[in-house]
């Protein structure tokens, strides 16, 4: 096995900053955890449209000689409903291609797990002080990180976001909401984030749950009418997990998060489904790739309208009974998230995928971050804004992702909401189907289908000669994207000898020497 005798590390994130936060880390002799600690504190300074400590997430980690393990520490819905009307409105992104509609305020915000989920990884699993882990964060919230091209096209999309308020508004480099939004090369800085995380790491996450900074979350919800108080924040709990796990062809194992998240069902009914599709000669960009990729595409949107039954989520067991079904009975027939992906130099892994939603647009008094609008995630409320069950964990499509096969493993995941399941199937289609390289196989063009309607990348290598006409016989109102684009996710990925992060998010990807 590569793992065995590898010694090299590797990282791969959505920005520089936090790709390098994670190497000083391990440079620094901190495990794989104690790295992806690191980069995430750090994201939520160089990302802050993406990630935030107002956020959640899920991590996959396997530690050498043990079993692979989920942190779930994703949203969680209050305990009550806000009798009078809660401050929940809708605003629209402008993707440029598509107008897309999202819902606000501080009614939207759900229950921050990112703070407990990177205090209990470092408590169970890391090695090094806190402070010394978000001291990267920290050094960039006071120094200020240029902002790049990506960051610059999210604050445009979500521009009415940003302009909620002088203080949203401020975390993102405008002087006011009337300001001009900054340009690609600006610095951001952000002083009040900075002594945020500096006094949480001495604190510990207690001050965000039960201390002062609960209070003020708790205080604001009730001026601006949230749903949250304060006996959820101090009920919040990690929960740890045992990963989803199945085989593909050929003896390959993978492991994604488990219900009640959506994400890793959904990976594993398109792998699935694009392992018994795809004969073996099958050349990338051919007409059988993209008839089967379509195939398992509309598969997995079938059947998780099915999954997605009253019963199914209120119940991570019956959820989970109802996929077993769907996969004996059917597989034979046929926004804002960023991703970390590190390897130490003692062969463990870690993955984690991390999400603010668009942010509510209202931000923590005096803590320089912004709340999650979760409650107003259209994907995560599927029985409609007004029907989320109380005091439950939020389902999600993350879904960290670790697969054994030929020898080595893989540990990738994906930002882009209902584009994960797709952007990771199609990764590792290209690494073990067409025996790409990994950089090759992240950087290739991807497909989506989302409803009737099917989006495709050009890009090298591309399409054969005859997916012209196959598009025009099958789908004349395709979206023919020019190139790569944030749209098709954002695949960050390591395995035991290298290391790929996705050009579509501007990501970086390291190694030790």
């Amino acid at each position: 096995m590569a793992w065995m005798k590898e010694s090299i590390a590797r990282v791969a994130c959505g920005h520089p900053e936090t790709t390098r936060a994670a190497a000083s880390v391990l440079e620094n002799g901190g495990n794989a955890v104690d790295a992806l600690i690191a980069a995430a504190w750090t994201a939520c300074v160089a990302e802050p449209v993406l990630c935030s400590p107002g956020g959640g997430g899920h991590a996959l980690i396997r530690m050498r000689g043990r079993a692979p393990v989920v942190a779930d520490f994703f949203t969680q819905t209050p305990s009550a409903r806000r009798v009078e009307g809660p401050d929940f409105y809708p605003i629209e992104g402008n993707f440029g291609s598509e107008i897309q509609e999202f819902h606000v305020g501080m009614g939207s915000a759900a229950v921050p797990g990112m703070v407990a989920g990177l205090f209990a990884m470092h408590q169970r699993l890391g090695t090094l002080p806190m402070a010394e882990l978000v001291r990267p964060a920290v050094t960039l919230a006071r120094g200020g990180v240029a902002l790049n091209a990506v960051q610059a096209e999210a604050l445009r999309i979500l521009e009415p976001i940003v302009r909620t308020d002088d203080e949203s508004a401020r975390i993102f480099g405008l002087a006011s909401a009337s300001a001009p939004l900054p340009a690609v090369g600006d610095s951001i800085a952000n002083p009040e984030l900075a002594d945020f995380m500096e006094s949480i790491a001495h604190e510990g996450a207690q001050s965000f749950y039960s201390g002062d900074v609960a209070s003020r979350i708790a205080g604001m919800s009730t001026i601006r009418r949230g749903h949250l108080s304060m006996s959820d924040l101090q009920r919040y709990r990690v929960r740890w997990r045992r990963p989803m796990q199945w085989r593909l062809n050929g003896g390959t194992r993978v492991w994604s998060n488990p219900p009640p998240a959506f994400g890793g069902l959904m990976v594993a009914l398109m792998t699935q489904a694009l392992a018994r599709r795809l004969a073996p000669r099958t050349r990338f960009g051919s007409i059988a790739h993209l008839e089967a990729l379509v195939d398992a595409m509309r598969l997995t949107q079938d059947q998780r309208g099915e999954l997605e039954r009253p019963d199914c989520l209120s119940s991570s067991r019956v959820l989970m009974q109802a996929f077993r079904h769907l996969g004996q009975s059917r597989i034979r027939t046929a926004r804002g998230t960023t991703q970390i992906s590190i390897r130490d130099r003692a062969g463990n892994l870690a993955g984690t995928t991390v999400s603010n939603g668009e942010g509510c647009g209202r931000v923590v008094p005096g803590c320089g971050f912004m709340l999650n609008n979760m409650l107003g995630e259209e994907d995560l409320n599927r029985l409609g804004f007004e029907n989320w069950p109380r005091n439950r964990r939020l389902s999600s499509m993350m879904a960290p992702t670790l697969v054994e096969h030929a020898g080595t493993r893989i540990m990738l995941g994906s930002g882009g909401s209902n584009r994960i399941r797709t952007a990771i199937a199609q990764v590792l289609c290209n690494v073990m189907h067409f025996g790409m390289q990994l950089q090759d196989a992240v950087d290739a063009p991807r497909l989506h289908l989302e409803g009737d309607v099917l989006s495709l990348e050009r890009g090298s290598p591309d399409w054969s000669g005859a997916a012209d006409s196959w598009l025009e016989d099958g789908f004349p109102d395709a979206r023919r994207w020019a190139g790569r684009s944030l749209y098709f996710g954002g695949v960050h990925a390591v395995t035991d000898d290298d290391q790929a992060a996705d050009p579509r998010r501007l990501g970086a990807a390291w190694h030790s020497g």
